[in-house]
């Protein structure tokens, strides 16, 4: 990433960690630090596209629900990104599907993170699921 250009931060719970996403959709491995996400807690949703089933290997993916309670945290990673990174997050995470939110982490850091658009996934999520995708 250039030292010129905007930056934004980014926190990842789920695939976006993985060096090899990283590499597919930003062209380069992002530096981050672990990070918590405070108030939220990890849901699954279940993926009815069996494209994205085939794609993925995995029939259902992470979501971070704000439940509000102290001791409710989500842990991941934080990214430092470009504005054009984000943008292709975007992309990755399927907007339709997910919602990309401004929160502040337990570092005190402001990033975005993506959650579930719950208008058109329902309320029917189940807790901790064993795979994941954010």
């Amino acid at each position: 990433m250039s030292t010129t250009e905007e930056s934004e931060h980014l926190f990842s719970y789920g695939t976006l960690q993985i060096e090899e996403v990283q590499l597919a959709t930003f062209g380069r491995k992002l530096e981050g630090e672990p990070d918590t996400l405070p108030g939220y807690s990890l849901t699954r949703i279940e993926i009815h596209d069996p494209g994205v089933v085939a794609e993925g290997g995995a029939k259902y993916h992470l979501n971070a629900q704000f439940t509000g309670r102290d001791s409710d945290v989500v842990e991941g990673t934080r990214f430092k990104v470009t504005v054009r990174e984000l943008e292709q997050a975007d992309i990755y995470e399927d907007t339709a599907d997910y919602n990309r939110v401004s929160v502040q982490l337990k570092s005190g850091t402001r990033a975005w993170v993506y959650i579930c658009n719950v208008r058109r996934h329902g309320p029917a999520l189940s807790r901790r699921s064993q795979s994941s995708r954010r």
